[in-house]
């Protein structure tokens, strides 16, 4: 019997769009899991190291992500400290979400491959889900995103994606030492992404592009936290500069087939009723 079988596997940011698909594909197969999050019990919350080793005990394997980015300033600090203590409570495997592009995320990288135990990498583009789950969504039942974004285009991928190649990581064979580099099967800009919403609903959504300036005043004028607006503006002005306008393969690395297209994603979505707003309403 292999020593970490039975044991439970740790996923962090287990009620966030990764991790939460994470933790049902786990459970799916039948794996023992330990969700991590400051809802769960014990609780877990990365500003507060005193819930990390109540969390670590007994688990042979951790999926990490770290909340808000490890773009962040201390985001560093706080996963080699978290790895450290986790390699000492006898994790023996670590797998990381991280992002394309980002030079803080791949110094987060270094510390996980340099903790001495298995590793696997997960770099991630955008998800179709920041749309439907995340800081998009009201502006599309609004009807109008305004973004920084320009024409530059991103290979959006589905976090179901992200989560099935992490499921396969931490109960398949055969993924250590891997860096797997996800996107989606094709580019779209921010304008044609909205506009398949826009196709998908049989709604008016438009979008328009504002100048970066213009974007985080309005975010300002909205009540977002100025810490929430840097990461945006960071991540408008670093990350979709153009580095990231490529299609990479790990999906179909890890998985063995394609990863799922924009189009397939929002056509389910709209069928959900989450982009209508009368029933957003009507849920409120």
């Amino acid at each position: 019997m292999s020593k970490t079988q039975g044991k439970p596997i740790l996923v962090l940011g287990a009620t966030g769009k990764t991790g939460r698909r994470v933790v049902e594909g786990l459970e799916s197969a039948g794996m023992p899991v330990r969700a991590g999050s400051r809802a769960a019990e014990p609780p877990f919350d990365w500003e507060d190291q005193a819930t990390w080793a109540p969390v670590l005990d007994g688990v042979a394997k951790v999926y990490i992500t770290f909340q808000p980015d490890l773009a962040v300033p201390g985001a560093a600090d706080a996963i080699r400290a978290f790895t450290a203590q986790a390699v000492a409570a006898g994790v023996d495997q670590l797998v990381l979400l991280s992002g394309r592009g980002e030079q803080e995320a791949q110094a987060c990288e270094q510390i996980v491959k340099d903790a001495g135990v298995d590793w696997t990498l997960l770099r991630a583009s955008w998800f179709f889900q920041n749309l439907s789950e995340s800081f998009l969504l009201e502006p599309v039942l609004a009807g109008h995103v305004a973004l920084p974004a320009g024409d530059t285009p991103e290979p959006f991928i589905d976090a179901g994606d992200i989560a099935a190649v992490a499921v396969a990581v931490l109960t398949e064979a055969g993924h250590t030492g891997q860096l797997y580099e996800l996107t989606g099967p094709r580019m779209l800009t921010f304008a044609e992404a909205i506009a398949e919403v826009a196709a998908a609903t049989g709604r008016d959504i438009r979008y328009t592009d504002v100048p970066r300036d213009t974007y985080k005043a309005m975010l300002h004028e909205a009540g977002v936290p100025g810490d929430y607006v840097w990461l945006v503006d960071y991540l408008f002005d670093t990350v979709l500069d153009g580095r990231n306008a490529h299609l990479a393969d790990g999906v179909l690395r890890a998985l063995g087939r394609q990863p799922r297209d924009f189009r397939e994603f929002a056509s389910e979505t709209a069928a959900t009723g989450v982009w209508n707003p009368a029933a957003a309403r009507h849920v409120a």
